[in-house]
């Protein structure tokens, strides 16, 4: 367990959690719970990073936006005395979307802080750092707000450079850039190029510049995201772009949930994400650690605690409480909290949801680039 003292100074901003955008559709499991409730990594929830990264860097006051299916996301924060904000001055806000349905198209961002303006305007801090729930990275966003302050532009954006974008980051946000790193505009990643300037969806300004722009938004239209308004305004307002170096992972689609975690079980990039002095927070659980048979096989693997584990685990992430019976093979394979793999199961590629039990059916095996899904307290 780590013990974290935090930053010296407090970062005088408000950080803002926003929920998946209309580029984000992961299809099953979306079904049962927000993007930023998915179990990643066996133990963690893709929210408890952008938290985490708020922090870590000062940021007390976090306001997080959800859209749909909200019980388990509000169940995993709690009072947020988990993610090590201050207790005194810290507050930890969950905000509804305007409308909880997910299908109506008016269901935007803009809508939503427009819905809540209010508990957004009583904030006492200047600043706003504006981050999303389905990207995953680790940053200091106190640097990033003392680097967009000495700059004097009106918003900053977090990017990272990559090489992959032909077959990764599809969909994301795209951010052109002059010689100065002066955003010009922002497009879409359609996978036509292997370099791109990908946006971490991540942006620093004032507070009262983003209530004028949420404002300006819903009259100009009200099907605008907050993209949408960013993007207009690229010839009118100094939007700067800082680079992210390190590892980046968006989980926009089942396939990119799978290779997300799936990469991280290679050390160098686990290692690049997690660091000692920068903790990832999330709620936890208290169980009895794992318990191995004999002779069974576990290969570069994330096994969290309560499992019973008799077979073998290769290159897979188990969640907590999973049972894996005699003769069963999973391989590059999640296992959600809760699942039981019979005995003699084989299964890869495949991401079992939390409950699911596999007894009857054998074998069930999926392609790399297109893994099977197995559905939440499913009988196969």
């Amino acid at each position: 367990m780590y013990v974290y003292v935090g930053v010296s100074n407090m970062c005088n901003a408000i950080g803002i959690v926003n929920y998946e955008g209309p580029n984000v559709n992961v299809k099953g499991m979306e079904d049962y719970r927000p993007v930023s409730a998915f179990s990643f990594l066996g133990r963690y929830r893709l929210i408890d990073f952008p938290i985490s990264n708020m922090s870590n860097s000062g940021v007390n006051h976090i306001k997080v936006f959800v859209k749909t299916n909200p019980r388990s996301l509000i169940e995993h924060l709690g009072t947020g005395r988990h993610y090590n904000i201050n207790s005194k001055r810290g507050k930890l806000h969950i905000l509804p979307a305007k409308n909880m349905d997910d299908v109506d198209f008016y269901n935007n961002d803009i809508n939503s802080y427009m819905f809540n303006m209010q508990a957004i305007e009583d904030v006492n801090q200047p600043y706003v750092i504006l981050a999303p729930a389905h990207m995953i990275y680790r940053q200091d966003f106190s640097n990033l707000l003392d680097a967009h302050i000495e700059s004097g532009a009106d918003i900053t954006m977090l990017y990272q450079n990559v090489d992959n974008a032909k077959e990764a980051f599809i969909n994301c946000d795209v951010l052109n850039l002059n010689k100065q790193k002066g955003v010009l505009s922002i497009e879409k990643n359609r996978g036509n190029s292997k370099s791109k300037t990908i946006s971490l969806e991540t942006y620093v300004m004032s507070k009262d510049l983003f209530i004028s722009l949420v404002k300006k938004a819903a009259n100009i239209s009200s099907l605008y995201w907050f993209r949408d308004i960013v993007n207009e305004e690229c010839s009118e307002l100094d939007i700067r772009g800082v680079a992210h170096r390190g590892f980046v992972a968006c989980v926009n689609d089942f396939k990119s949930y799978f290779n997300a975690n799936i990469d991280l079980l290679d050390y160098d990039k686990a290692m690049d994400l997690f660091n000692s002095d920068w903790p990832i927070y999330t709620r936890t659980n208290d169980s009895c650690p794992t318990q191995y048979y004999s002779d069974v096989t576990v290969q570069n693997s994330m096994v969290s605690n309560g499992c019973i584990v008799e077979g073998d685990i290769v290159n897979s992430v188990i969640g907590r409480g999973v049972v894996i019976k005699k003769g069963a093979v999973i391989k590059n394979s999640i296992i959600l909290p809760g699942a039981i793999i019979g005995e003699d199961v084989h299964i890869e590629n495949v991401v079992v949801d939390k409950k699911a039990r596999i007894v009857r059916k054998k074998e069930l095996i999926g392609h790399p680039d297109q893994p099977l899904y197995v559905k939440r307290n499913d009988k196969i």
